[in-house]
């Protein structure tokens, strides 16, 4: 296993929309491996692929307290989504920054495993949220894009500054 660097928001390969796997191969098993082992390190809670510049429809969490139950989702299609919910996101590609996001309360998931065989995911709470973020990801869409112009500007500026002093 190996540690990823990941991406720094407003890197626009942030941006790209993933592709999907079209096989589930010891490739695919590695790069869920680097990720996962990239996650912990950070430390998180969720990783996509996107975030490691790897642009395919793969997802890591880990939500529990004792780091105990990674989730491996590829190809996730979200489905139904029901309620509503308001809580402090944050995102290893935006490091040290905290907003409030809306998301839906439960979701439903449709995602293969690591042997290519698909499920369908019931979530809520923790892991509804940390699942939509993920796969906003995937879409080319990182948590601040859900904020406001001026929140996105200051954080912009907030991370270019970091980038300057850690160069």
């Amino acid at each position: 296993m190996a540690l990823l660097p990941i991406l720094r928001f407003p890197d626009p390969r942030l941006k790209k929309v993933a592709a999907l796997v079209t096989k589930v191969d010891d490739s695919t098993r590695k790069l869920v491996a680097d990720m996962a082992e990239t996650m912990y390190e950070a430390p998180g809670i969720g990783l996509a692929a996107t975030q490691v510049d790897v642009h395919k429809r793969i997802v890591v969490i880990d939500v529990s307290e004792d780091k105990s139950e990674l989730r491996v989702f590829i190809n996730p299609t979200l489905g139904r989504c029901e309620g509503s919910q308001i809580g402090e996101e944050g995102c290893l590609s935006v490091p040290g920054i905290y907003d409030k996001v809306e998301r839906a309360e439960r979701v439903s998931v449709t995602y293969l495993d690591l042997d290519g065989k698909q499920h369908m995911l019931e979530a809520e709470g923790l892991l509804a949220v940390c699942i939509q973020h993920e796969i906003d990801h995937l879409n080319g869409t990182v948590f601040v894009d859900h904020l406001s112009l001026l929140k996105q500007t200051r954080i912009k500026n907030k991370m270019a500054k970091q980038a300057r002093v850690t160069a």
